[in-house]
């Protein structure tokens, strides 16, 4: 059974802040210990922690606590295609992907940590041709119920409604004046609530992004109908 989160320490956001001023290879390796004892160690705590309240609400998401290979994004930021070759991210996260997920294109639960902007939710990002077609079809198909998913009194007042950025033009095949159209648009599908920094720092962060993840059940129970994944 996994310890209860107290909240990360000052030095969570401190090594962030100091990391941005510093965005490079030599400061890193001087402060890596840093980074394993006020980052990475209290995140796979985090994680770990939340396995318990994730599994009541869906047995299919994974919460792994491992520093590698979990759910624990690396810090490392990949540049070989960016201009912006800034080695490291300046924030943490974590993804809770479906156990039918290959990567972070799977639908999952989001969390993201930095020192002026913490926040959490879900969905599908990004998806690949093949399920991002299954998504839209569902949407359009299902109206009824993707409006029940997403336009519910307590997911609106949490999230403020479904985003995801979309095409200029419908996409091909599917009627440009669905009442839907908009969403039928969207190339990604989450919705993220934004806290205070200081909830990171305090035991109330489980049970707020639990609360976050149990509001979000019929989005993601709608997406995984769509793939033909179980919730």
């Amino acid at each position: 059974m996994a310890e209860a989160f107290e909240g990360f320490s000052t030095d969570f956001f401190a090594f962030f802040r100091e990391l941005k001023a510093h965005n490079e290879r030599t400061w890193f390796e001087a402060n890596k210990h840093r980074f394993r004892d006020s980052v990475q160690g209290p995140m796979s705590s985090f994680i770990a922690a939340m396995g318990p309240h994730l599994r009541r609400i869906s047995k299919h998401f994974n919460a792994d606590p491992r520093p590698n290979g979990g759910s624990m994004f690396r810090i490392y930021r990949d540049v070989r295609f960016s201009k912006d070759k800034r080695p490291y991210k300046e924030h943490a996260a974590c993804h809770f992907r479906h156990v039918f997920g290959k990567n972070v294109h799977a639908p999952g639960f989001y969390m993201h940590f930095a020192p002026d902007a913490v926040f959490f939710g879900g969905g599908l990002w990004m998806p690949e041709a093949d399920p991002l077609a299954k998504v839209r079809g569902a949407i359009a198909e299902r109206p009824s119920g993707w409006r029940k998913a997403t336009q519910d009194g307590s997911f609106q007042q949490r999230f403020g409604g479904v985003k995801g950025e979309g095409l200029t033009r419908p996409p091909r095949g599917f009627d440009p004046e669905h009442p839907l159209i908009d969403d039928i648009k969207r190339k990604s599908f989450y919705a993220m609530q934004e806290v205070k920094p200081s909830l990171a720092q305090s035991p109330k962060l489980v049970d707020e992004a639990t609360a976050a993840f149990r509001t979000l059940t019929p989005l993601m129970r709608f997406l995984c109908d769509a793939l033909e994944v179980p919730f």
